[in-house]
């Protein structure tokens, strides 16, 4: 899709491809602080290249559409447990999946942790100025361990009925699963005590209804997943090397970004 820029307004302004906070934009071996978002750090695992044009040459990829039925669904999840934290209930997919001994978690940082633009959970890289960081959907108390879990909550319409092993399979969803070893690796750093264990809560609404009248019915299940942090540490001293380079790192060749910017660049009389 081709994206405008347009300002709070919604009024068309120059669009320069450049980000103009210099907060946004590292400088190779600085010494102030600099925070990394988990979104950015999956940028560097998907494409060093374009990680690097955007954090340290301060280039911007094309925005694209924000997801406001699947924020929605997020939105109305917290509150489900919010709800539960302030009166003591027990939320029915701890019911319905047997695991009374479950609870959502209550700390006065929460609310804290789940603002991924000024707040979240962070954690400084060892032998740097970069804090890693990231917002989390919810925490949970497993009260047999004393132990956090990590949750995350999806939002899809698949006709194909939601198990673990293929949720935990599909190609689009490893994603998912770096984003809850970060997020695990992030609590663990904290000082805390988390569970093996985590959960994608995944709302699959029912494609198969004669009509939609107004409403739309979700399927919810809770999809285990066993978070591996053993790689992350390694992934990020090659993400601190490649932003202290003055190097641009190679394009990757199956990168939709690097080619598009490759094509583009060519002369017109080649195109």
């Amino acid at each position: 899709m081709i994206s405008l820029k347009r300002n709070t307004k919604g009024d068309l302004v120059d669009a320069t491809g450049l980000r103009s906070r210099g907060s946004s934009i590292y400088r190779p071996n600085q010494t102030e602080s600099f925070r990394i978002s988990r979104s950015k750090f999956s940028d560097f695992l998907s494409c060093k290249r374009c990680f690097y044009l955007d954090r340290v040459r301060g280039i911007m990829s094309p925005s694209t559409p924000g997801w406001t039925l699947n924020q929605l669904t997020d939105d109305l999840l917290k509150k489900e447990f919010d709800l539960c934290r302030v009166t003591g209930t027990t939320h029915r997919i701890f019911t319905e999946s047997g695991l009374g001994h479950i609870a959502p978690y209550i700390h006065p940082d929460l609310d804290l942790w789940r603002d991924s633009l000024r707040h979240g959970i962070e954690a400084k890289v060892e032998d740097s100025s970069l804090i890693l960081h990231g917002g989390i959907d919810d925490v949970w108390f497993d009260r047999n361990a004393e132990e956090l879990i990590i949750v995350d909550f999806k939002s899809q319409a698949s006709s194909y009925p939601v198990t673990t092993e293929h949720y935990l399979a599909g190609v689009y969803h490893q994603s998912y699963k770096v984003q809850l070893d970060v997020y695990a690796y992030l609590f663990t750093k904290m000082g805390f005590a988390v569970s093996p264990i985590g959960y994608f809560y995944v709302c699959n609404a029912d494609r198969s209804a004669s009509s939609f009248d107004g409403t739309m019915v979700f399927e919810e299940t809770l999809v285990p997943y066993k978070w591996d942090i053993e790689w992350i540490d390694g992934e990020l001293r090659e993400m601190v090397k490649t932003l202290n380079s003055y190097q641009v790192p190679e394009p990757r060749s199956s990168c939709e970004n690097c080619a598009y910017a490759r094509q583009r660049a060519l002369p017109e009389s080649s195109i």
